[in-house]
């Protein structure tokens, strides 16, 4: 969709993560990693803020849904809601050096009952992937494939999953870091069981879906979003040729 600015929906997502993650850039030079939490708590609000008020100056008649921002429920009768995370992988952005943290903007329609337009940025890589092709060809998949799991909190199941295809794993920071992570050949696959909120799941998996990934819930079924509970209840991102294996896997390891 383009409004009376001329821009399209997958072109401002792009613009705005790519900014917001800029505006973090900026914040975490200016604050330096002295006060860790400081540093994460004030990246959580200017970067929401940013969004929000750029949002709502371009496109006015739509709802934003963000981490950061109280949940305006009149988004479940809207057409057009913004499903926003202005810094995935805060733990990360708080740490020295560290670059597997992003931001993302995605945009769900009613009228395609699914998500149109996305961008996630990866500000400390100056990279930003989004719907609107900005995104490189699908890499070989590694041998052995390679599944991104959280460096922080690693879950068994994904290390089980692992065993029966005889993947390894990648520990990798944020969410969207580790669906990207597909796309810039440093990783295979993620899948992830146990709920995590829409706002970290909705832009990745849309420009995954975009670069002709593999995106579904672990028993195959399509991901929705704008969703009353705004949970994800699980998903699976690889390239395609893992989705059988994977999902197989799964099925026999939980039922």
């Amino acid at each position: 969709m383009s409004t009376e600015t001329g821009v399209d929906d997958a072109t401002l997502a792009r613009d705005l993560a790519t900014r917001a993650g800029h505006l973090l850039l900026q914040l975490r030079a200016r604050m330096g990693h002295d006060d860790p939490d400081a540093l994460r708590a004030a990246g959580d609000l200017h970067s929401h803020e940013f969004l929000l008020a750029e949002l709502t100056a371009t496109r006015p008649g739509d709802v934003v849904l963000s981490e950061e921002g109280a949940d305006d429920l009149s988004r479940l009768d809207a057409d057009r809601v913004w499903i926003v995370d202005p810094l995935d992988g805060t733990s990360e952005f708080g740490e020295c050096g560290r670059t597997d943290w992003a931001v993302h903007v995605a945009l769900w329609e009613r009228a395609h009952d699914g998500l149109t337009a996305a961008a996630v940025a990866l500000p400390a890589r100056r990279t930003t992937l989004s719907t609107d092709g900005h995104f490189p060809p699908v890499p070989p998949i590694g041998m052995p494939p390679r599944l991104a799991m959280s460096r922080s909190r690693p879950p068994s199941f994904v290390g089980e999953v692992a065993a029966r295809v005889g993947a390894v794993l990648t520990p990798i920071g944020s969410a969207g870091m580790k669906a990207m992570a597909i796309l810039l050949g440093e990783a295979d696959a993620y899948l992830h069981r146990g709920r995590m909120k829409e706002w970290d799941s909705a832009a990745p998996a849309a420009v995954a879906a975009a670069a002709g990934l593999h995106v579904t819930r672990l028993d195959g079924s399509p991901l929705e979003f704008n969703t009353e509970e705004r949970l994800t209840p699980d998903l699976l991102i690889c390239q395609q040729s893992l989705a059988e294996p994977l999902l197989a896997a799964v099925k026999d390891i939980v039922g």
